[in-house]
């Protein structure tokens, strides 16, 4: 059983897995990266350019804490293209007599009830470290923002006062990809709320802002290796 809810840090969510029988739907790109809490281990999920599966939770379930996009570096100290499609132990990103410390604050609070451990310590260690570290980027989270509502690459940039190869680089650092590969990203999303909240496929997908249904079929597929029906069966 999988459940959410909003963090008490700005934009983020804290999340929670269940052990149990049955696969639960792959994670798709959302731009976001999460800290981690799998098997007493402190991991970095990094941003994703295509669906994951969430295989690895299975057995023990697992929390996390969903970072937005552009977060997690400055909390972190390292750029999202380095940690691309990547899961790392914390250990790996930063020296384990970092990491390791941590990790016992969260192992502290033991497990939950329902087996899963207690995602209440996880956020609580991001908090922590957010008040430590600097600010994200407010201009990436602008761009972040725009391009969330569907505005157009140059639209966005302008509005940040950025140009290409500036934005490109930033967003390299902030999100993992670039400002096309995230607006596609984004889009996706946002469509596949709406078709999850019943809003016809066809209808959809002109709100998303693509051409027609078949673009969406062709996005869906090259992000996340499924068709709509499969994805809606899972």
């Amino acid at each position: 059983m999988y459940s959410e809810r909003p963090s008490r840090l700005g934009g983020a969510v804290v999340w929670r897995r269940a052990a149990g029988p049955g696969g639960p739907r792959p994670v798709l790109p959302d731009g976001c990266m999460d800290l981690l809490w799998i098997d007493g281990a402190l991991l970095v999920a990094g941003p994703d350019t295509r669906a994951h599966s969430a295989g690895l939770a299975l057995a023990s379930g697992c929390a996390g804490v969903r970072l937005p996009p552009g977060a997690a570096p400055a909390l972190l100290g390292v750029d999202a293209h380095e940690l691309r499609d990547l899961r790392v132990p914390l250990a790996d990103v930063w020296q384990a007599r970092r990491a390791r410390p941590l990790a016992d604050r969260v192992r502290a609070a033991g497990p939950s009830r329902t087996g899963v451990p207690e995602a209440a310590a996880l956020e609580a260690l991001v908090l922590a470290l957010a008040d430590e570290s600097p600010a994200p980027d407010p201009l990436l989270r602008q761009v972040a923002d725009a391009l969330g509502r569907g505005a157009a690459v140059a639209v966005a940039a302008a509005t940040a006062g950025l140009g290409a190869r500036q934005l490109h680089r930033r967003c390299l650092a902030a999100f993992g990809y670039g400002p096309k590969t995230l607006a596609r990203i984004l889009r996706l999303r946002r469509t596949l709320a709406l078709v999850e909240a019943g809003t016809p496929r066809a209808a959809a997908a002109a709100h998303g802002g693509y051409a027609d249904q078949s673009h969406l079929a062709r996005d869906m597929r090259a992000l996340t290796g499924l068709t709509m029906t499969a994805y809606a069966a899972l």
